[in-house]
């Protein structure tokens, strides 16, 4: 059921859940890189790569290494998977990732955006394997900030396929070694020195105003057909480490190519249009914010709220993240003034690091490529701006898909609990309607009987009274109103 209504969902949103012909055979014929790999490309098949992603992820687009310099800086390489090579502009395959965009994750299946003999085979960074990447080189001094940009051509071979749940355990202290970091010697060392480096950017970044936000991840876990439970994601240095230097290395991109007087997809959110509204949010709470939009006064005044109310904080995340409007691609051009990213403080940022997932990574490797070997730019300029616009749209098209499905599973999981009752807190409170998060298992529905009076932040005990598995539906009725939260405007 759940996989039929992924299928009709991906259709309604104008997404192809399958491959055609033509493209699969265009897969079929391809072959791994093998050496020699050509002069302009380095071999760095030698150092201690390696990939940190979901437990199941196999579609692996990043490695990573560092290396400790004189004083306190350090000298980080981030390798990125040379995808480009497979898939030339104009082919079958090219097609269908430029339709979708982006792959496609939702409980029954994933919908990659390239074919798995590519994404998650010959295209993919897996252990003991020689692949072909885009090697950036980040140099990171005592304070956190990155130097000149160095980008190249390389060869590089994974020495261990790691996990976010593990690693991030053991980075921690919560857990033991995962076997694979102590099967290659050097390995614990290089990940907690990419740790201490990794922290050390982040925390530039939030001294000038970088947003920490916290959304409610959940992922459904299935059995067979069967959805069984409902797992929150929980964050811990591994993600954290990624997501820093995948930040890092896309600030070294955007200016690499703006070096070379290239064009660049710039990944932006622009300064929040509806920031007053976020300022009442916060005198609601207690607290005052600038009237004009303000990246490091927000950042100080979501840290207070998260210690203040850790249990409502993932909803007030949620809630600033929809004020700051939708993440858009844009493209730019040389001597254009550029709009910057207002949740990561940063002014130039691309995507860059994921082109077996995501498209707009893919055309940015394609005007990399063409930057180092000094060719003409790839792309006219409507042309790029055209595609800055479909990807956000398919972006979009993609996050709804992906939203209704985990809410599907969720009724799925629900559906023989009709009569039990949870607690939870109301995360929407409007003229369209009640909703309510329970805690246990995390979902979210409609309050439909006795929602007179409830506002955002309030906890609560609802009864479950209804579920609609095909179109997501989730209804509950009030049993107490167990806490009220802040009023919020």
């Amino acid at each position: 059921m759940l996989l039929r209504v992924a299928r009709r969902a991906m259709t309604e949103h104008g997404l192809e859940p399958d491959f055609a012909p033509a493209a699969l055979a265009e897969a079929r014929q391809l072959a791994a890189p093998a050496s020699p790999f050509g002069p302009d490309v380095r071999d760095l098949r030698g150092l201690d790569w390696c990939s940190i992603d979901n437990d199941d992820s196999l579609d692996l687009d990043q490695l990573t290494v560092a290396a400790g310099l004189a004083g306190d800086s350090a000298h980080v390489l981030v390798a990125v998977a040379d995808v480009s090579a497979s898939v030339p502009p104009g082919s079958a395959l090219d097609g269908h990732a430029a339709a979708n965009t982006t792959s496609v994750y939702t409980p029954p299946r994933n919908f990659p955006m390239l074919p798995e003999r590519l994404s998650t085979d010959l295209t993919s960074l897996d252990q003991d394997q020689d692949r072909l990447a885009i090697v950036i080189e980040v140099m990171v001094d005592g304070a956190g900030s990155s130097g000149t940009p160095n980008v190249y051509r390389a060869a590089v071979r994974n020495k261990a396929k790691l996990a976010y749940s593990s690693v991030g355990a053991w980075l921690e202290g919560k857990g033991a070694m995962p076997p694979a970091i102590g099967a290659v010697p050097g390995l614990a060392d290089n990940l907690r020195l990419q740790d201490q480096v990794a922290r050390r950017l982040r925390a530039d970044r939030h001294e000038h105003g970088a947003l920490e936000l916290e959304s409610l991840e959940v992922r459904a876990r299935l059995e067979g057909d069967a959805v069984v439970g409902l797992e929150r994601e929980e964050r811990n240095r591994a993600k954290e480490l990624i997501e820093d230097f995948m930040i890092a290395a896309n600030g070294v991109i955007a200016r690499f190519l703006k070096a070379h007087d290239f064009p660049i997809m710039r990944r932006v959110v622009r300064s929040p249009e509806r920031w007053q509204r976020i300022v009442d949010i916060a005198l609601h709470l207690g607290e005052r914010l600038p009237s004009e939009p303000d990246a490091k006064a927000l950042q100080e005044f979501l840290l207070r709220r998260r210690a203040a109310d850790a249990l409502r904080f993932p909803d007030l995340s949620l809630a600033v993240i929809k004020l700051l409007g939708r993440g858009e691609y844009v493209a730019s051009f040389p001597g254009q003034e550029v709009t910057g990213h207002f949740g990561l403080a940063v002014s130039d940022y691309t995507h860059s690091t994921a082109p077996n997932r995501r498209y707009p990574d893919l055309v940015t490797q394609r005007l990399i490529k063409a930057a180092v070997e000094g060719a003409k730019v790839p792309y006219a300029r409507p042309e790029l701006e055209a595609l800055a616009t479909h990807c956000t749209q398919k972006e979009d098209d993609a996050q709804k898909v992906e939203r209704l499905l985990r809410k599907a599973a969720a009724a799925c999981l629900l559906s023989d609990r009709i009569g039990g009752e949870f607690d939870g807190l109301v995360t929407g409170a409007s003229s369209k309607g009640t909703w309510a998060r329970i805690f246990d298992p995390p979902a979210e529905g409609r309050i439909e009987r006795g929602q007179e009076g409830l506002d955002v932040g309030d906890q609560v005990r609802v009864k479950l009274i209804h579920t609609d598995p095909e179109h997501g539906f989730i209804d509950f009725a009030r049993v107490a109103h167990v806490a009220v939260g802040p009023r919020l405007p």
